[in-house]
């Protein structure tokens, strides 16, 4: 029996593989609900979540392309210090909260703030990592 096209919701745990706790449903008391198979979620979510059953509890473990994806080079940038009205305020290893040119909002890593020019990486912060991820699927609707 297949997933595919139905609102699950799932607790999981997703680490590091350096044991490193990134993220838990179980930590908000509240699952996660998506569409499975419907492109919601990282490749390795759906890919897992398809066959299973409610109740069914399922650990695995991700590669970066079944996650967030290699770190693309042409996301990180360097660009001028002038362009920022607060340059002397921005948190170096920090994430900033930026607008692209549609006026959308996305977390941007501030990598360093060398000779008036600010380095920025707009890939996603799990990028490039292996991932494992303790699921439990909770509830299938429909």
């Amino acid at each position: 029996m297949s997933n595919e096209g139905k609102k699950v919701k799932i607790h999981y745990t997703g680490t590091l593989d350096n044991g490193e706790k990134f993220d838990s449903s179980y930590d908000r008391n509240e699952p996660l609900a998506f569409v499975c198979m419907s492109g919601a979620v990282i490749k390795g979510f759906d890919d897992a979540v398809k066959d299973m059953e409610v109740g069914e509890k399922k650990s695995i473990h991700l590669e970066p392309a079944d996650a967030y994806g290699e770190v693309d080079q042409s996301l990180i940038q360097k660009v001028p210090a002038d362009n920022f009205a607060n340059a002397d305020e921005i948190p170096v290893g920090q994430d900033i909260i930026m607008r692209d040119p549609n006026g959308n909002t996305m977390p941007v890593h501030v990598v360093s703030i060398e000779d008036g020019i600010i380095t920025l990486d707009m890939n996603h912060p799990l990028a490039g990592q292996a991932l494992n991820f303790d699921l439990e699927l909770v509830e299938v609707e429909g």
